[in-house]
Protein backbone atom coordinates (compact mmCIF):
# COMPACT_ATOMS: atom_id res chain seq x y z
CA UNK A 1 0.00 0.00 0.00
CA UNK A 2 2.84 2.40 0.86
CA UNK A 3 4.54 1.62 -2.44
CA UNK A 4 1.31 2.38 -4.31
CA UNK A 5 0.90 5.67 -2.44
CA UNK A 6 4.53 6.62 -3.14
CA UNK A 7 4.11 5.86 -6.85
CA UNK A 8 0.91 7.91 -6.98
CA UNK A 9 2.59 10.86 -5.26
CA UNK A 10 5.57 10.63 -7.61
CA UNK A 11 3.22 10.69 -10.63
CA UNK A 12 1.41 13.77 -9.32
CA UNK A 13 4.71 15.58 -8.73
CA UNK A 14 5.99 14.59 -12.15
CA UNK A 15 2.83 15.88 -13.87
CA UNK A 16 2.88 19.17 -11.95
CA UNK A 17 6.57 19.69 -12.75
CA UNK A 18 5.84 18.98 -16.42
CA UNK A 19 3.08 21.62 -16.46
CA UNK A 20 5.38 24.33 -15.09
CA UNK A 21 8.24 23.26 -17.33
CA UNK A 22 6.29 23.90 -20.55
CA UNK A 23 6.17 27.62 -19.67
CA UNK A 24 2.47 28.01 -20.43
CA UNK A 25 0.75 29.89 -17.61
CA UNK A 26 -2.17 31.24 -19.66
CA UNK A 27 -3.86 30.87 -23.01
CA UNK A 28 -5.78 33.29 -25.18
CA UNK A 29 -9.52 32.96 -24.57
CA UNK A 30 -10.89 36.06 -26.32
CA UNK A 31 -9.94 39.13 -28.33
CA UNK A 32 -12.03 41.86 -29.93
CA UNK A 33 -12.63 45.55 -30.47
CA UNK A 34 -15.27 47.14 -28.26
CA UNK A 35 -17.13 50.08 -29.81
CA UNK A 36 -19.21 52.01 -27.27
CA UNK A 37 -21.27 54.44 -29.32
CA UNK A 38 -22.88 56.02 -26.25
CA UNK A 39 -19.59 57.49 -25.07
CA UNK A 40 -17.87 57.46 -28.51
CA UNK A 41 -14.97 55.16 -27.57
CA UNK A 42 -13.23 52.17 -29.12
CA UNK A 43 -10.85 49.82 -27.28
CA UNK A 44 -9.01 46.55 -27.66
CA UNK A 45 -10.16 43.87 -25.21
CA UNK A 46 -8.15 40.67 -24.68
CA UNK A 47 -8.87 37.90 -22.20
CA UNK A 48 -6.58 35.07 -21.09
CA UNK A 49 -7.49 31.92 -19.19
CA UNK A 50 -4.99 30.89 -16.53
CA UNK A 51 -3.67 27.35 -17.14
CA UNK A 52 -1.11 27.13 -14.31
CA UNK A 53 -0.44 28.95 -11.04
CA UNK A 54 1.43 32.22 -11.47
CA UNK A 55 4.18 33.21 -9.07
CA UNK A 56 3.44 35.84 -6.41
CA UNK A 57 4.01 39.38 -7.73
CA UNK A 58 3.62 38.46 -11.41
CA UNK A 59 2.07 40.88 -13.90
CA UNK A 60 0.84 40.96 -17.49
CA UNK A 61 2.00 43.59 -19.94
CA UNK A 62 0.13 44.08 -23.22
CA UNK A 63 1.45 46.05 -26.17
CA UNK A 64 -1.36 47.11 -28.53
CA UNK A 65 -0.66 48.47 -32.01
CA UNK A 66 -1.73 52.10 -32.30
CA UNK A 67 -4.21 52.41 -35.21
CA UNK A 68 -3.25 56.09 -35.62
CA UNK A 69 0.39 55.10 -36.08
CA UNK A 70 3.19 55.97 -33.69
CA UNK A 71 4.17 54.22 -30.48
CA UNK A 72 2.08 51.25 -29.34
CA UNK A 73 -0.13 51.47 -26.27
CA UNK A 74 1.31 49.59 -23.29
CA UNK A 75 -0.94 48.38 -20.48
CA UNK A 76 0.20 46.65 -17.29
CA UNK A 77 -2.04 44.47 -15.10
CA UNK A 78 -1.02 43.08 -11.71
CA UNK A 79 -1.87 39.39 -11.39
CA UNK A 80 -3.19 37.78 -8.22
CA UNK A 81 -3.24 34.04 -7.38
CA UNK A 82 -7.07 33.99 -7.15
CA UNK A 83 -7.50 35.28 -10.73
CA UNK A 84 -8.74 32.65 -13.15
CA UNK A 85 -9.18 35.13 -16.00
CA UNK A 86 -6.86 37.97 -17.04
CA UNK A 87 -8.52 40.93 -18.78
CA UNK A 88 -6.44 43.50 -20.66
CA UNK A 89 -8.03 46.61 -22.17
CA UNK A 90 -6.34 49.36 -24.16
CA UNK A 91 -6.85 53.08 -23.72
CA UNK A 92 -9.32 54.74 -26.12
CA UNK A 93 -8.40 54.32 -29.78
CA UNK A 94 -8.83 56.37 -32.93
CA UNK A 95 -8.68 55.37 -36.60
CA UNK A 96 -9.64 51.67 -36.35
CA UNK A 97 -10.16 50.34 -39.89
CA UNK A 98 -12.39 47.44 -40.87
CA UNK A 99 -10.71 44.16 -41.97
CA UNK A 100 -7.20 45.29 -40.99
CA UNK A 101 -5.33 43.08 -38.49
CA UNK A 102 -3.74 44.96 -35.57
CA UNK A 103 -0.94 43.28 -33.60
CA UNK A 104 -1.07 42.57 -29.88
CA UNK A 105 1.84 41.23 -27.81
CA UNK A 106 1.27 40.03 -24.25
CA UNK A 107 4.05 39.20 -21.82
CA UNK A 108 3.55 37.48 -18.49
CA UNK A 109 6.37 38.61 -16.20
CA UNK A 110 7.52 37.40 -12.78
CA UNK A 111 7.99 39.68 -9.77
CA UNK A 112 11.73 39.99 -10.47
CA UNK A 113 11.14 41.03 -14.09
CA UNK A 114 11.90 37.58 -15.55
CA UNK A 115 9.79 36.68 -18.60
CA UNK A 116 7.39 33.80 -17.99
CA UNK A 117 5.43 33.62 -21.26
CA UNK A 118 4.82 35.64 -24.42
CA UNK A 119 1.62 35.51 -26.46
CA UNK A 120 1.42 37.22 -29.85
CA UNK A 121 -1.83 37.62 -31.73
CA UNK A 122 -3.77 40.09 -33.84
CA UNK A 123 -7.24 41.57 -33.69
CA UNK A 124 -9.29 42.47 -36.76
CA UNK A 125 -12.33 44.73 -36.54
CA UNK A 126 -15.49 43.91 -38.46
CA UNK A 127 -16.49 47.60 -38.37
CA UNK A 128 -14.77 50.82 -39.30
CA UNK A 129 -14.51 53.44 -36.57
CA UNK A 130 -16.08 56.01 -38.89
CA UNK A 131 -19.45 54.55 -37.81
CA UNK A 132 -18.85 56.13 -34.39
CA UNK A 133 -19.84 59.67 -33.45
CA UNK A 134 -16.88 61.92 -32.64
CA UNK A 135 -18.50 63.15 -29.40
CA UNK A 136 -20.23 61.15 -26.65
CA UNK A 137 -23.98 60.89 -27.23
CA UNK A 138 -24.65 60.98 -23.48
CA UNK A 139 -23.03 62.62 -20.47
CA UNK A 140 -23.19 61.95 -16.75
CA UNK A 141 -24.33 58.94 -14.75
CA UNK A 142 -27.96 59.25 -15.90
CA UNK A 143 -27.13 59.10 -19.63
CA UNK A 144 -28.25 62.70 -20.20
CA UNK A 145 -28.21 63.56 -23.92
CA UNK A 146 -25.03 65.49 -24.74
CA UNK A 147 -26.02 69.13 -25.51
CA UNK A 148 -23.03 69.39 -27.89
CA UNK A 149 -24.64 66.69 -30.05
CA UNK A 150 -28.37 67.12 -29.47
CA UNK A 151 -29.25 70.81 -29.82
CA UNK A 152 -32.23 72.60 -28.26
CA UNK A 153 -33.76 73.20 -31.72
CA UNK A 154 -34.07 69.41 -32.25
CA UNK A 155 -31.11 69.01 -34.61
CA UNK A 156 -28.19 66.65 -33.99
CA UNK A 157 -24.51 67.02 -34.88
CA UNK A 158 -22.69 63.66 -34.85
CA UNK A 159 -19.51 65.38 -36.07
CA UNK A 160 -17.79 62.75 -38.18
CA UNK A 161 -14.10 63.63 -37.95
CA UNK A 162 -11.61 61.60 -39.95
CA UNK A 163 -8.07 62.81 -39.40
CA UNK A 164 -6.69 59.31 -39.81
CA UNK A 165 -3.75 58.25 -41.97
CA UNK A 166 -4.74 56.40 -45.14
Amino acid sequence: MRRLLACGLAMVLLVSCQREADGKFAELSGRMFVFNYRVATANYLVTLRKTAPLPEGAYAEAEFENPEGGAPFVVRQTLFPVMEKIVLQSPNLKCVKKDRPYSVRIRLVGAGGEPLQTIETSITSDADQTIMPSKPLVVGPLYTPNPEVFHADGTADYGKEDNCPA
